[in-house]
């Protein structure tokens, strides 16, 4: 049975990826540091699986602790590198903690595997900036980023890139993500931001649930239908399946190239304004929000081609805004009677 590491695999993705992974009969060791995670969310992934997740606490940035892992663990077949930072604001205000963590954690792992490892990349979007032309496909242009989170998973891509261009036996498939959001059907594993929520489904459902005051829309004054940003927007657990697919088809050697890369998403673009209304209509709750200026690092509308992924990977999502909104909302009542 192959062995999978999931870097950040307490993380929001990283945790249900570690779901459908043991789902699909593979063996799993998780490492993340809790930086932007919760310990409690072993024990979550425990009762949704049955399984008691194999489990090593440890900072990426070390090398040496690194290079020590991967020594003690010699059966692991795969890695799905999660353990980044990922918030756009607060990337310019911080851009140093950025990309002083994001190229660490990636160097030091594919050094501790000497470059001879199936590695499945979590990459983003934001790699296109703000598209000349939509849906973006991946033959689009990589435009300068605009904000130094989307600058690491730009120059990350060309570390890959590069490092398969001379390592035969490092392959890579490179996912880049539209926008997560939802959380899984038992309602026990969900996004568990740290502090106030930097993505705007999560602080939607706490503004819903009385952590937050009103909601604050950046911008009504974009070139879209109602004036407010236009992101595709995925459920988690189908882009957690997609890396299970990703893993199979880099086990299969089934690429021309040992780089691929694949956007994620559904393909249809949803804007702030239109994400609120399914909130409200998929769950009964009223939202108090109000319009703000725009954010910086924000770009104005983005939604993906992803054909390749239907037509190479096999996938495809399957779950629509209002199961998006309604397993979001559920996650976040069950936090309000479980407190993490």
């Amino acid at each position: 049975m192959a062995k999978i590491l999931v870097t950040g695999g307490t993380g929001f993705i990283g945790s249900h990826t570690v779901v459908e992974l043991y789902n699909a009969g593979y063996e799993v060791i998780i490492v993340d540091d809790f930086s932007n995670s919760n310990p409690k969310i072993l024990n979550q992934l425990e009762t949704i699986t049955g399984i008691k997740p194999e489990f090593v606490e440890l900072d990426l940035c070390d090398e040496a602790k690194v290079k020590a892992f991967v020594a003690d663990n010699t059966d692991i077949t795969g890695v799905i590198h999660f353990a980044a930072f990922k918030a756009v604001g607060e990337s310019v205000q911080q851009p140093l903690k950025y990309y002083r963590n994001n190229f660490y954690s990636l160097l030091n792992v594919l050094y501790a595997f000497n470059s001879k490892i199936d590695f499945v990349f979590s990459s983003s979007c934001t790699v296109y900036g703000q598209p000349d032309q939509l849906p973006v496909t991946e033959s689009a242009p990589v435009k300068k980023a605009e904000s130094p989170y989307g600058n690491t998973k730009q120059i990350a891509e060309e570390m890959l890139t590069e490092a398969c261009a001379v390592s035969p036996e490092l392959f890579v498939t490179s996912l880049r993500y539209f926008n997560p959001v939802g959380a899984h059907e038992s309602a026990l594993i969900g996004e568990l931001p740290i502090g106030v929520p930097q993505n705007l489904v999560p602080f939607i459902t706490q503004s819903a649930i009385g952590k937050r005051g009103p909601i604050t829309v950046y911008g009504n004054d974009y070139n879209t239908p109602d004036g407010s940003a236009i992101r595709d927007y995925i459920h988690v657990v189908d882009l957690a399946k997609a890396h299970v697919a990703a893993i199979k088809r880099l086990e299969s050697k089934a690429a021309s190239t040992n780089y691929e890369v694949f956007n994620l998403g559904t393909g249809k673009g949803s804007s702030v304004l239109e994400i609120i209304n399914a909130f409200e209509e998929s769950t009964g709750e009223k939202l108090n929000y109000q319009i703000g200026p725009r954010r910086e690092g924000d770009i104005e509308q983005v939604y993906g081609d992803v054909n390749k992924a239907a037509n190479e990977l096999g996938w495809k999502a399957e779950l629509g805004i209002q199961e998006m909104m309604r397993s979001a909302w559920n996650w976040e009542k069950y936090l309000k009677d479980n407190p993490f």
